[in-house]
């Protein structure tokens, strides 16, 4: 099964909302920038993204908190892959200790999950050697 991971730091632009949290829709961006890493691995093509069929927000997130967000391509279909996400909470800021205070994690807090599905056309797929993951 092939994944990808990317680690980012919430900025103060990300926050939305009153004390600085960050909205959900955050990490669904992250999630396509993810799927987008794995069809490029996986088809030599950034393909689209079909939709969601499951979504959770867990937990909250604000500026200064790193997030890592894991996907996996767990079905392949002639155009489809199903991908599964994982949005984690790694760093998160102290701002009850001072402004520039943070404190890594011991156990990464999940923030957010998904499923969804994303298309790549046959004629844009440039590995042919894919096959059916179950």
């Amino acid at each position: 099964m092939k994944k990808a991971i990317i680690r980012i730091r919430m900025s103060q632009a990300d926050a939305h909302y009153g004390g600085n949290l960050v909205d959900g829709a955050k990490m669904l961006q992250l999630f396509g920038d993810v799927a987008t890493e794995l069809l490029i691995r996986n088809d030599g093509d950034e393909g689209l993204f079909a939709g969601y069929e499951k979504t959770e927000f867990l937990a909250p997130v604000y500026a200064g908190d790193y997030i890592e967000a894991i996907g996996e391509i767990v079905k392949v279909g002639k155009s489809s892959r199903k991908m599964s996400f994982e949005a984690r909470k790694v760093i998160q800021s102290c701002p009850n200790v001072s402004d520039s205070a943070a404190e890594l994690i011991a156990e990464p807090i999940i923030v957010c999950r998904a499923v969804g599905t994303c298309v790549v056309p046959k004629e844009k797929q440039r590995f042919k050697q894919n096959k059916e993951i179950a």
